[in-house]
């Protein structure tokens, strides 16, 4: 519904899935969620679902419409980006969008896909979108400590801040480490230095730990005390 000057009414809703670490089901959830929508009758589109070559996500993506990514080319490569104008252009209800803290293909109209999120919300398109606890902003310093990766895409957390709904993806840690272990998450070639690296268990108990704080919204004082407790000034 547009207003006179043909601006939206509403601004969309935000939906978040929120997970402590990659491979805990992020795209699987919001896809679950498409489909309950698309149930009700909702217009659902996806826009972004990365299936990372897992079966089970690609298969829950069947029967939800797809608009097609944007190409941009770059220094001799081609590269897929979220499509603005094609969803702005079907207007669809919801849209998935995938992998919040993405950084656009230089000469994308914005460098961060959040930026293009919030193009289709002021447009009045609700938006359904995942990211890790590693890319908000305010916690990117304290991860690298944990974890001893830097992490260089980030999303604001005032963006965060502002979505209607945020859904931690919870899995406890040694149930991740299972399902690495069995294959559904990497490639074979990846799964051991994976588990000894970013998914050694204690880095995935306080990942996990991070995510229910920020969404409890203590996260300064929070990290103040985490910090002091375990000393952190080094990598975990």
């Amino acid at each position: 519904m547009m207003g006179d000057m043909g601006t939206p009414d509403k601004r969309g809703e935000l939906r978040i899935y929120l997970g402590a670490a990659p491979g805990v089901g992020k795209t699987f959830s919001m896809l679950g969620e498409a489909h309950r929508r698309l149930e009700r009758g909702t217009d659902v589109v996806a826009a972004v679902v990365e299936t990372h070559g897992r079966k089970k996500t690609a298969q829950a993506l069947e029967g939800i419409e797809r608009i097609p990514p944007r190409f941009i080319d770059y220094r001799g490569g081609t590269f897929a980006e979220l499509d603005v104008p094609a969803v702005l252009a079907r207007h669809p209800e919801v849209v998935l969008v995938d992998e919040l803290a993405h950084s656009n293909t230089p000469g994308s109209k914005n460098a961060k896909r959040w930026q293009d999120v919030e193009e289709l919300l002021d447009a009045g398109i609700t938006v359904i979108s995942t990211v890790n606890v590693q890319h908000l902003e305010s916690l990117n310093d304290v991860v690298a400590q944990i974890t001893g990766i830097e992490q260089r895409e980030t999303v604001p957390d005032s963006f965060l801040r502002g979505a209607e709904q945020i859904e931690v993806v919870d899995l406890a840690p040694q149930a991740l480490r299972d399902r690495l272990s069995g294959g559904f998450v990497y490639p074979a070639e990846r799964i051991d230095a994976a588990l000894s690296n970013y998914f050694r268990l204690g880095n995935l108990t306080a990942l996990r730990e991070l995510a229910l704080i920020w969404l409890a919204d203590e996260v300064d004082q929070a990290l103040k005390g985490y910090r002091k407790d375990h000393g952190i000034d080094s990598t975990w």
